[in-house]
């Protein structure tokens, strides 16, 4: 199975205005290794594969058939079918699919070699998993970062993706934390989960986006 690389500024900048965009989407990397985004339409059957009639096409994965499964979207509620068709079988968070898989926010999708990460913006879903080629930041992440990221999230806590992050300030008062160590904290925080390179005014939403998108930070949390 192809690993998945730490994403790049721009790339963390089109998933965070494809949630923005409100629709289920999926996010994978083509065989050259370039971020694809595919936002999902209401009432729609897309098949995966590798054949040009695909929806979803994998043509780079040998592993993948033809057409290998599909994914179901009725309203905002996906489903991925697999019946048997496919010969290698059809994987959602590493667990094969046997008939039809109700996804989730964050679930990882695996055709082949090849993973998709299913996202459904504002969905509340402790139980989603995150994927885990993001999960190393959280090991590096100390306590007192940790609980600055939770402060600071804190606004999301109703799942709203047009929430603002905790101002410094913010997060200074809820941890008694003077504003000067909050910032040095999320400087490091910055860096850690690789948006430091994002414009100045970009950072902070970028930040909380992400650590909830990978579940370094659960919505339980906050």
């Amino acid at each position: 199975m192809d690993s998945k690389p730490a994403l790049s500024a721009p790339e963390l900048k089109a998933q965070i205005e494809a949630e923005r965009a409100g629709r289920p989407f999926l996010v994978f990397r083509e065989g050259e290794g370039e971020q694809l985004i595919l936002p999902l339409e209401a009432n729609a059957e897309l098949w995966v594969g590798r054949s040009p009639s695909a929806d979803v096409r994998l043509g780079w994965d040998e592993e993948v058939s033809a057409l290998h499964a599909q994914v179901e979207v009725v309203r905002d509620e996906c489903t991925l079918v697999d019946d048997g068709l496919s010969r290698n079988g059809s994987f959602v968070n590493e667990e094969r699919v046997h008939g039809r898989r109700h996804l989730r926010d964050g679930d990882s999708l695996r055709f082949g070699r090849t993973v998709v990460v299913y996202r459904r913006p504002g969905e509340n879903a402790p139980e989603a998993t995150a994927v885990a080629s993001e999960m190393p930041a959280a090991a590096t992440i100390s306590p007192a970062q940790r609980k600055v990221l939770v402060a600071l999230c804190r606004p999301y806590k109703d799942s709203d993706s047009f929430a603002t992050p905790a101002t410094n300030q913010e997060i200074g008062a809820e941890l008694h934390l003077s504003v000067d160590a909050v910032k040095t904290h999320m400087r490091a925080l910055f860096e850690k989960l690789d948006v430091g390179d994002l414009p100045q005014n970009q950072k902070r939403v970028a930040l909380a986006e992400r650590a909830l998108q990978t579940g370094i930070i659960n919505r339980r949390e906050l």
